[in-house]
């Protein structure tokens, strides 16, 4: 018995000097107890970071005006909204343009059209920066590799006006990709008129764009990969292919990992700008997407609620996709958005 109370006894010793030691908090090689108030730590830890507070002040004006304060027009996708009323004096109909819009035939083209392009985009859109970037980070001639670099940088900063201008101007009878296609023996036609053809010709064009600019932030995480792993891969004799593989690939899947999420939250906003600048009457069976659709029916025709109406639901569905992609990732791999 005298040796189970002298373990007790030893036991709540321990105990007892880990409370202590828990309650304990090291300020300026000083131990004290942290026995502060909420008001007092907020106090010193205003007068320690006074001037971080003072320079985040404008961010935050900022995106009360311009982001959080525009969101109470929301309002209106509940209502029979009429602009000489007012959000206050506009009458209320509940889910009424919710209703109206999934009974519409239109409901399942457009989001139907939506999602492909968005697929696709993510398909052989989402993976050619990461690829661009693998290449130029083993091209060691510096400068063909900023040549590469410019060039292909360039098109980002391309109006998309200019873009779908240059692409209606190529895909004609007589136009550039034509040329080539008679030159091989094919037959010329006006591609853009072409259904089938509407996808290909939007997904290229956007990785065409896009592939240079996309490709910068994979280079920046593959340069903050330790230079001493490449070093000990070779001389156990790893080629390039497997230092990409086993270095390269697993240094950067925490960046492609946080970007393939926020793309993922993104899935249905596709921009209508460049759809619709390029689509006519032969291809809108597949060309018409949810933003082409709210701005004919929603904008142009003056049904403000209804557009928002429609644009909540976009934007309910984008929250749920980055979500669900975020909890995958972080039960998978570990790595997520929060």
């Amino acid at each position: 018995m005298s040796l189970e109370r002298c373990l007790c006894k030893h036991l709540s010793c321990i105990i007892e000097r880990r409370k202590n030691v828990a309650k304990k908090v090291l300020v300026n090689g000083n131990v004290t107890y942290n026995q502060r108030s909420f008001g007092q730590r907020v106090k010193k830890d205003w007068q320690r970071n006074k001037w971080k507070y003072i320079l985040l002040i404008p961010v935050v004006i900022y995106f009360i005006i311009f982001c959080y304060k525009p969101m109470y027009g929301i309002l209106i996708a509940f209502q029979n909204y009429r602009p000489r009323l007012g959000i206050s004096g506009s009458e209320w109909i509940g889910l009424q343009h919710f209703k109206t819009f999934f009974t519409s035939r239109e409901c399942i083209r457009v989001i139907r059209n939506t999602f492909t392009i968005s697929f696709l985009s993510i398909l052989f859109g989402f993976p050619a920066p990461i690829l661009l970037a693998l290449l130029l980070n083993e091209v060691h001639n510096s400068g063909f590799k900023r040549v590469v670099q410019t060039v292909s940088y360039l098109p980002h900063f391309v109006s998309i006006v200019v873009i779908c201008g240059l692409l209606k101007t190529f895909c004609l009878s007589n136009g550039v990709f034509n040329q080539i296609i008679t030159f091989f023996g094919g037959t010329a036609s006006p591609l853009l008129q072409n259904k089938s053809l509407f996808y290909p010709i939007y997904v290229a064009s956007g990785i065409w764009q896009e592939i240079g600019w996309g490709s910068i932030i994979y280079l920046a995480a593959i340069s903050g990969i330790d230079q001493e792993q490449y070093e000990a891969a070779r001389i156990d004799g790893a080629g390039r292919i497997s230092q990409i593989r086993y270095i390269t690939i697993p240094g950067i899947m925490p960046t492609i990992i946080v970007l393939f999420i926020m793309r993922m939250g993104n899935i249905l906003s596709v921009g209508y700008e460049k759809v619709l600048l390029l689509y006519n009457d032969t291809t809108l069976q597949v060309a018409d997407i949810i933003s082409t659709y709210v701005y004919r029916v929603g904008l142009a025709g003056g049904q403000f609620s209804f557009s928002t109406a429609i644009g909540l639901f976009n934007s309910i569905v984008n929250i749920c996709f980055l979500s669900v992609t975020n909890a995958i990732s972080s039960k998978i791999s570990g790595n997520g958005l929060f």
